[in-house]
């Protein structure tokens, strides 16, 4: 209900506010600004406003994520998304991962290949990683050692191979690592995941079963079709000889 001033303007006589609670805040991906930006995260409540006095609860709404940029509002599930930084590592890490993976697959005896797999890990973002850094971590890889150290300093990922069938444990991290990505990347980028792999294999001549075996488990860990990867994998070793 609204009463005419004279002027012409509208003055709200009767209406429903809802009055906001930050009850949480920190770093997300806003998809409006088209980056990391701060969030809050607020829980809020409908009124009966009369002449701009609160008087009737109306109940509760949903909880919504506010940019503390751009102040738009997103459903919680917004948080699911990783920031850009989280981002970035999460891809660092899969690399990594297929990256030891192929290698504990075909073998580290040939330098072409302990050559791209450094490339490939530098690449995606462990910049000091070097030779004898994957050699070692192989070798406790095929002592059965456990957990194994990270590369390139204190601040890069420790990878587990458990006890048991080495190509069980190496499916599991292989899907712990790539699995929570898949989501987050268009399909190029996955398929990229999965030819920095195949490069690496290539690098000595053609796939060795072992080798095909762990890049279709990465291409199943990237929720790639089967077909897409018998593809991909077709034609990076077209492109290598």
């Amino acid at each position: 209900m609204y009463a005419r001033e004279p002027r012409g303007r509208s003055l709200c006589v009767i209406g429903i506010r809802t009055s906001w609670r930050t009850v949480d805040d920190g770093e997300f991906f806003c998809t409006t600004c088209g980056g990391d930006r701060n969030y809050r995260r607020r829980t809020g409540r409908r009124r009966v406003v009369l002449l701009g006095l609160p008087l009737l609860p109306r109940g509760a709404v949903a909880p919504v994520v506010e940019c503390s940029a751009c102040h738009a509002h997103f459903g919680t599930e917004a948080l699911d998304h990783p920031t850009t930084t989280r981002l970035s590592a999460m891809l660092r890490d899969a690399v990594h991962t297929v990256a030891l993976a192929v290698l504990a697959a075909g073998g580290t005896e040939a330098r072409p290949v302990r050559q791209a797999a450094v490339g490939a890990v530098r690449a995606a973002g462990y910049a000091d990683c070097d030779e004898d850094q994957l050699l070692d971590l192989i070798a406790a890889l095929a002592a059965d050692t456990g957990r194994l150290p990270g590369i390139g300093g204190g601040d890069a990922p420790a990878v587990f191979f458990g006890l048991g069938d080495p190509s069980t444990t190496l499916a599991i991290e292989l899907h712990e690592a790539l699995e929570p990505l898949a989501p987050h990347l268009a399909p190029t980028g996955r398929e990229s995941v999965l030819l920095q792999g195949a490069r690496i294999a290539l690098a000595d001549g053609a796939y060795c079963p072992a080798e095909r075996a762990v890049l279709e488990t990465v291409g199943r860990a990237l929720s790639l079709d089967p077909d897409d990867t018998a593809r991909l994998l077709l034609a990076a070793s077209h492109a290598a000889s």
